[in-house]
């Protein structure tokens, strides 16, 4: 069942000629941009300047979504009756840059009457949590605004009201049959909501509040100014780069080159954290789901979220050089910690022919870190591609994280377990829950038959999806400088993905950071590119003896000492 060399190869359709050739005419552009295009639902002038250039105009009207307009009211009132307010959000980066975003924002309005609360991962756990809500009722708060979570807070809501504690949910996790009884219920994904667009992440519901309320006061600050926020959030929950997604990302990432917010810069600029690489460089999507989220997520996974927002909402360099070296230092433990146990699972795995054959995997070992069962179980994935839920013991209990492989609804998997969980949540391909200890086996056994009974072979073998296949001498400067604007890339509008073959190295082909493979690859007669395929050192041997590959790899640049050179992020070597 070690999936991890034997992924398949699925080279997309072209797309229909007629839109092809229409498109390139109508746009001076190479057919196969034009075709690369075509595949992503671009099928006219009109939609690929749509496109090629996204247009704050283009965001629907914030009050389309159900019980805005009862959201806007209420904060309006707190602002009236001078009320005070609790921003309380998710641990995570989507909900800690949500809770900085909406606590910038009302500041202004609210003054020292504002306060926000980041729950303790180990003690209070994922939510809305009854100690939340006390440290409202301590600070004699009137109103909560609850960003990336709620959605299934029925009792906890229940529990505010009976201290006359209103609260506003805006949140993009799926709902269960009942809504809290809120004051409003901001969520696309309601039944009844009639917001054209659903897949939002939880700053970007908090930005659509703000930008109902902005239109509401009209204090004259551009929102524009919370996009670097909202992106970031975008980034690192990996939602669709589609519709308002990719709005909000394209003028984000501009922010973020031009005029991010203090603690951003420092992210992004600071030599501890890999930062120092893209001061030189135009920042993309990828810099900050790889160098900047994991550096913000440390603060939930090993310490306290707190520190994160301290970090987004500061405005103060000394404050922030501290909370940075805080966050570097968590960052390294999280590494640590990460590589231990996912070894730790992966022996697991190899030593039992049982664990070997299985359709699913779920694993339990109670002296885990909690903070880092998630991405353990991305990492196990890596190696068993399959349904993956990593648990371990907190407060009693058996908690942890699941995730998904391609097209298969882990959501739906858990869902089906429901009567031996205490409590679960999130989305087709990640969730958490938590269970007696006394049930870990049989929801073992449950969620593998629902796997078993569900999933298919293909589902079963990682799927390499190729836009196209290409030669080395079609990639151009022009061809890269238009691809590049094909950006932000994330699900829904992936970087394009290419296929070359027969390939040779020009015999100077290494081994680098272990594992990884760096090649100059090129074919007769055509240009050299420079290619990285990272933990694929078990071709070195067939590259260094010039066997012929196929690769499949996107196009990126390779920033180094100055210089600017096109490299291929090769995805998959067949030989």
């Amino acid at each position: 069942m070690e999936n991890q060399n034997f992924k398949r190869w699925k080279v997309l359709p072209s797309s229909d000629k007629t839109i092809v050739n229409d498109l390139s005419s109508a746009l001076g552009l190479d057919p196969k941009l034009a075709d690369l295009l075509a595949q992503r639902g671009v099928n006219n002038f009109e939609e690929a300047k749509k496109f090629f250039r996204p247009s704050m105009d283009d965001l629907h009207d914030p009050f389309m979504m159900d019980e805005m307009q009862q959201a806007v009211d209420r904060v309006l009132k707190a602002m009236k009756l001078e009320q005070t307010v609790m921003i309380y959000g998710d641990y995570d980066v989507d909900g800690t840059t949500a809770v900085a975003l909406m606590y910038s924002y009302l500041l202004p309005f609210f003054g020292e009457r504002i306060t926000f609360y980041i729950p303790d991962r180990y003690k209070e756990g994922y939510g809305i949590s009854f100690e939340g809500i006390d440290r409202a009722k301590e600070l004699d708060c009137k109103l909560i605004i609850a960003l990336d979570c709620g959605i299934r807070s029925i009792d906890k809501v229940e529990y505010a009201s009976s201290f006359g504690i209103d609260f506003i949910i805006c949140d993009h996790h799926l709902p269960g049959k009942d809504l809290p009884g809120a004051v409003a219920v901001l969520d696309p994904k309601k039944d009844n909501c009639k917001y054209p667009f659903k897949e939002l992440s939880g700053a970007g519901i908090g930005f659509k509040l703000i930008q109902a309320l902005e239109s509401t006061i009209q204090s004259g600050t551009p929102i524009e100014e919370w996009l670097d926020l909202v992106t970031l959030s975008i980034a690192a929950d990996i939602v669709p780069m589609v519709g308002e997604n990719r709005i909000l990302a394209h003028f984000g990432l501009k922010q973020i080159n031009t005029a991010p917010r203090m603690g951003i810069k420092a992210l992004v600029t600071n030599p501890k954290n890999g930062g120092d690489r893209l001061v030189n460089k135009e920042i993309t999507i990828t810099d900050l789901v790889f160098t900047v989220a994991p550096r913000i997520n440390a603060a939930g996974r090993i310490d306290h979220g707190k520190k994160a927002v301290e970090l987004l909402t500061t405005v103060n360099e000394i404050d922030i050089a501290d909370v940075l070296q805080h966050l570097n230092v968590q960052n390294t433990t999280r590494r640590e910690l990460d590589k231990v146990m996912t070894d730790e699972a992966l022996a697991i795995i190899s030593a039992s022919e049982e664990l070997r054959n299985s359709k699913s995997t779920l694993l339990f070992k109670n002296h885990w870190h909690k903070g880092v069962v998630g991405i353990v179980a991305s990492r196990v994935i890596e190696s068993y591609y399959r349904p993956t839920i990593i648990l371990t013991e907190s407060n009693g209990k058996a908690t942890g994280s699941a995730r998904s492989v391609k097209n298969f609804d882990v959501h739906a998997a858990i869902s089906s377990c429901a009567d031996l969980l205490d409590q679960f949540g999130g989305h087709m391909y990640a969730a958490g829950m938590t269970l007696p200890l006394e049930n870990v086996d049989e929801f073992r056994k449950r969620f593998e038959a629902y796997v078993v009974a569900n999933i298919t072979e293909d589902q079963m073998q990682e799927e390499v999806e190729i836009d196209m296949e290409l030669e080395p001498s079609e990639i151009t400067p022009k061809f890269y400088r238009i691809l590049k604007q094909f950006a932000p890339f994330g699900p829904g509008n992936m970087a394009p993905m290419f296929l070359t073959k027969s390939l040779v190295d020009d015999g100077n082909s290494r081994l680098v950071g272990g594992n990884h493979l760096k090649m100059r690859l090129n074919k007769p007669n055509q240009p050299y590119f420079d290619a990285i395929a990272f933990n694929k050192g078990n071709h070195l041997n067939a590259v260094e003896k010039r066997i012929p590959i196929d690769v499949c790899y996107a196009i990126d640049e390779n920033h180094w000492n100055g210089k600017v050179t096109l490299q291929w992020m090769v995805k998959d070597i067949k030989v």
